[in-house]
């Protein structure tokens, strides 16, 4: 009996086994701990980055738009430069063309033709005039044709005068385009 050994060390080895699990457990859940912290800040820190180079694109595409609505009122305000330019050089250059236009009409109206109203709306002339006689009335439809200046003469209608019984004069109105035969030879429409 001399071997026998009465301590209680299996009791002891277990306690000794389960404050080693306990260290190596809290050893364990403080590195996981830290590892988690570790990472939380590390992703924490991608998404400020993330963040504040969104925010530097967001600030950056304002300022492009700025610019862009800048460059389209521009382009507007040049569209509308274009525009006055092209209509102040379209009246300087038909202002001319009045002149010919009104003595082109003066010598294409017959004797026996009075004007009575004469319109013009774009390239269209509307004339209200009365004539003595129907021949009158053929003569100046058939130079307004023969015209360089003018294209397209139409009449629109035609009333006979009456004194009684006997017919006096004849009213009418006619339409006819106005042409610039100085451009067509320069090549513009």
């Amino acid at each position: 009996m001399a071997n026998i050994d009465l301590r209680p060390w299996r009791e002891e080895r277990r306690k000794a086994r389960q404050s080693q699990f306990v260290t190596v457990l809290a050893g364990f859940a403080v590195a996981a701990a830290a590892v988690g912290w570790y990472w939380n800040q590390t992703i924490q820190e991608q998404i400020n980055f993330q963040n504040t180079r969104n925010s530097y694109l967001e600030g950056r595409i304002q300022e492009l738009d700025s610019k862009i609505q800048e460059i389209q009122t521009l382009r507007q305000q040049r569209e509308q430069l274009i525009e006055r330019m092209n209509v102040i050089q379209s009246l300087q250059g038909d202002r001319p063309l009045i002149v010919h236009v009104f003595e082109e009409l003066v010598n294409a109206t017959p004797e026996g033709v009075f004007f009575l109203n004469l319109t013009s709306t774009g390239n269209t002339i509307t004339v209200a005039a009365q004539a003595d006689k129907t021949v009158s009335i053929s003569d100046f439809l058939r130079n307004l044709d023969t015209s360089p200046w003018f294209d397209t003469a139409f009449m629109m209608g035609m009333e006979s005068i009456k004194d009684g019984q006997e017919v006096i004069g004849h009213k009418f109105n006619l339409r006819v385009n106005r042409v610039n035969p100085l451009a067509v030879e320069e090549g513009q429409p």
